[in-house]
């Protein structure tokens, strides 16, 4: 009989097995990063953090986050585990970083989920109408929001198999048509800007000053924006960079619903990153060459000012196309990841066992699915009648971007500290899982000292609060006793020699 019941206990707490391959994996890194959504929301920010200079930020961005992308690659190899960044972190740092880096995860998505839904409500409405009173209208807007992700809940809840299929069929069309306009642009004549290296060198930074262009209000770091150049403003420009490419961690989250997980979660990332770094970089520069300066400072739909110059009249509203999927693929991928690292938790009982069960049929974390798509919805319903819930929400997004270089920080030093017997086996462990994620986890570091200062009282506030919130949760269940807060055992600190040779 006790058998019998560990093995149901095991059964409940079981996600569904081998079901992504690396195709999947991959498709689900591209879609956590959202290509076009990033490109839509932040391309004007990162304008006016660098200037021109935008290419450049992406860049060197981009090679600092494939830091973090190799030591997820290789902590993944060492444990699979769908809270992913939650465990990890705790097996080579502490328990306390640990929770606090999934906590982070969990908030900084949550927020996330709050902001996005409007995007994809007023993309969808501008498909069907070009009427800019019932684009606005609080009402439709909010209305719509809601179903759209009521049914990406729904996808998520039926089962991995069918979310994957859903992600493909919508990462496919974004990237496909991303390309389409990037190649247009690229032999569109006349150019506003003729391409220059200049774009990727680091004596081009200045920024865009918007102190007169009334948009000072919606750019988070404004005030750091108009005074900042040369490092500075890079630091504060990595910000936005953090923001392009964050979600792909997403493949690491799935890693127990992956086949083989150890190592094709990890290759999916990378894939995934590959795929997003070009798709950024040809984008950007493109919209740098076909964009006039006033519109890449002040534009409050830059994709959509972009496809009207390469391609006027309605074949330019395709690219709205591209952003809906983009924003809904993203919504979707953050309650993956929010879902997975609750459901970690619940396993772990570091939360309620409920949100570590999983649902008989569909092997999906149900209870920490309904949760969390319950308070994101009240949430997102409320800001949009509630200014004050509305500031705080705004605040909020300022403040992801600490929660990301927070724990992906925490990651890249933990795949150091977990390979450290290792590192002097041979040049490339060295450069892969020393170097790199060192400088990538002392550059995020950099981003965090520069920018926690120039964020607005209520952003810092909400940014760290939200966090901070996160210590009474962890205290609660660490007075109850759970095995998570105990000291790491040696294994789980570091690779055994078995491992780590079949790793490398």
């Amino acid at each position: 009989m006790a058998n019998s019941n560990k093995h149901v206990r095991n059964h409940e707490h079981k996600l569904a097995s081998n079901v992504l391959g690396l195709f999947e994996s991959a498709i689900m890194g591209v879609a956590g990063s959202a290509p076009a959504y990033s490109l839509a929301a932040t391309t004007v920010t990162l304008a006016v953090a660098v200037g021109l200079f935008g290419p450049g930020e992406l860049l060197y961005s981009g090679i600092a986050m494939f830091g973090v992308v190799i030591a997820f690659h290789y902590m993944g190899k060492v444990k699979q585990n769908a809270g992913a960044t939650y465990i990890w972190v705790r097996n080579a740092l502490h328990p306390v970083l640990g929770y606090l880096a999934g906590w982070s995860l969990v908030t900084a998505s949550i927020i996330f989920g709050f902001f996005s839904t409007i995007p994809a409500s007023t993309s969808l409405l501008t498909l069907f109408t070009s009427n800019q009173n019932t684009i606005s209208n609080v009402h439709w807007t909010t209305l719509i929001g809601a179903i759209i992700f009521i049914i990406m809940v729904a996808i998520i809840a039926y089962g991995i198999k069918f979310t994957a299929r859903a992600q493909v069929f919508m990462t496919v069309i974004e990237i496909g048509v991303l390309w389409i306009f990037d190649l247009i642009a690229f032999f569109h004549h006349p150019h506003t800007h003729r391409f220059s290296w200049g774009w990727f060198s680091f004596g081009q930074v200045k920024s865009y000053s918007i102190s007169a262009s009334g948009l000072a209000s919606q750019h988070p770091f404004a005030s750091q924006f108009v005074t900042n150049h040369g490092l500075g403003a890079i630091l504060v420009g990595a910000v936005s960079g953090a923001f392009f490419y964050w979600g792909w961690d997403v493949t690491s989250n799935l890693n127990e619903e992956t086949r083989e997980g150890d190592s094709t979660a990890g290759k999916g990332g990378i894939i995934g990153m590959i795929f997003v770094f070009i798709t950024f970089l040809l984008t950007v520069v493109a919209v740098d060459m076909v964009v006039s300066d006033v519109t890449l400072a002040n534009s409050t739909s830059i994709l959509s000012d972009f496809a009207a110059v390469v391609a006027p009249g309605w074949i330019g509203k395709v690219i709205v196309v591209a952003v809906l999927l983009s924003t809904v693929a993203t919504i979707e991928t953050q309650m993956i990841q929010v879902t997975r690292t609750l459901f970690s938790m619940g396993r772990d009982s570091t939360m309620p066992k409920s949100f570590g069960t999983v649902h008989k049929t569909f092997k999906t974390p149900w209870a920490a699915t309904l949760s969390t798509s319950a308070l994101v919805l009240v949430f997102f319903i409320g800001s949009n009648f509630i200014k004050t819930l509305n500031d705080i929400i705004n605040a909020g997004v300022a403040a992801i971007g600490i929660q990301i270089c927070f724990y992906y920080a925490l990651a890249a030093i933990s795949v150091i500290v977990l390979y450290r017997r290792f590192l002097f086996k041979d040049i490339q462990t060295f450069l892969l899982i020393g170097v790199w994620p060192a400088i990538s986890g002392a550059f995020l570091i950099a981003v965090l000292f520069k920018v926690i200062p120039s964020l607005s009282h209520l952003a810092l506030w909400v940014g760290i609060g939200t966090v901070a919130i996160g210590l009474l949760p962890m205290t609660y269940f660490w007075i109850k006793g759970s095995d998570y807060f105990k000291r790491p055992t040696k294994e789980e600190r570091h690779a055994t020699i078995t491992t780590f040779e079949s790793n490398i």
